[in-house]
């Protein structure tokens, strides 16, 4: 399995209660599995915040392009009714522990 280049964080508050949140996350996960490049995705829940993230692990840049262009990540912000537009950033992995 190639190792992940880039991880992409992407947070947002929902407007959901957080068992609404956890219903869209497993209608979704098959449509994340089925991404190429995608190594990993962790869902994250801040409870002091109430944000919910994602953490997205890429093997490349060009599966990572793939995935900003479609509609999967399109939909983001609608399916969660999040507040306002999610905060996206993107880092280079510079090493990885375990491998």
């Amino acid at each position: 399995m190639t190792q992940p280049v880039l991880a992409l964080l992407v947070k947002f508050k929902s407007r959901l209660p957080m068992a609404e949140v956890r219903d869209i996350i497993e209608s979704r996960a098959d449509d994340f599995r089925a991404l190429t490049g995608l190594r990993q995705k962790y869902y994250l829940e801040d409870s002091a915040t109430g944000e919910i993230a994602g953490l997205y692990l890429w093997e490349s840049a060009e599966a990572l392009d793939e995935y900003r262009q479609s509609r999967l990540r399109a939909t983001i912000a609608e399916a969660y009714q999040a507040e306002g537009e999610p905060e996206v950033r993107l880092f280079n992995i510079v090493k990885i522990l375990r491998e």
